[in-house]
């Protein structure tokens, strides 16, 4: 619910004082031993609240790009991700530190919080590098999602072409 809040908030234009994404992009790679699988979308959404520390950040999973064929795209939307069913990926929750990103400056912080994939939540820790400037916060984090732990199966005739564990990269620039 405070996801949402916070992304209404962010689509509405309220909420001064908070960092909202200008540019955002996240990229995904499934390195199975028959297969490597590569996809992005530049459609990443999101804000950091920076007087509780507080964030959300969204995508929708069709607007994912890439992969090695329009087939390939097409099961990662229907057979495993059900984006129909479960349209969006998002994480929310607060940054560990207390650190004051309106001072400029490189943090690596620890931001804590609620990863729901695949209408599966898991509480998670990522870590990211911010970096602080005149114009806002630069933020680049890299992590891996266990598909098990989100309820997304591999049918055993495609178990050596879709990695169990998917490297997830994420890149944003938040203005205030």
């Amino acid at each position: 619910m405070a996801l949402f809040c916070c992304l209404l908030m962010w689509n509405s234009g309220a909420g001064q004082g908070y960092y909202q994404i200008g540019e955002g992009a996240i990229y995904f790679k499934s390195d199975a031993p028959l297969e490597l699988i590569e996809a992005s979308s530049d459609k990443l959404r999101g804000l950091i609240n920076p007087a509780d520390n507080s964030f959300a950040f969204a995508v929708k999973l069709n607007t994912f790009q890439g992969f090695n064929s329009p087939l390939q795209r097409e099961h990662f939307n229907e057979n495993y991700m059900e984006s129909k069913k479960y349209p969006e990926a998002t994480f929310s929750g607060k940054i560990i530190e207390n650190v004051d990103l309106s001072q400029p400056g490189t943090y690596t912080i620890r931001a804590k919080g609620k990863l729901n994939i695949h209408g599966v939540e898991q509480e998670r820790i990522i870590k990211s590098e911010v970096v602080s400037g005149k114009k806002g916060l630069e933020v680049v984090s890299s992590f891996t999602v266990l598909l098990e732990e989100h309820d997304i199966t591999i049918p055993k005739i495609v178990y050596q072409k879709i990695a169990e564990e998917i490297e997830v990269q994420i890149r944003a620039t938040l203005l205030k």
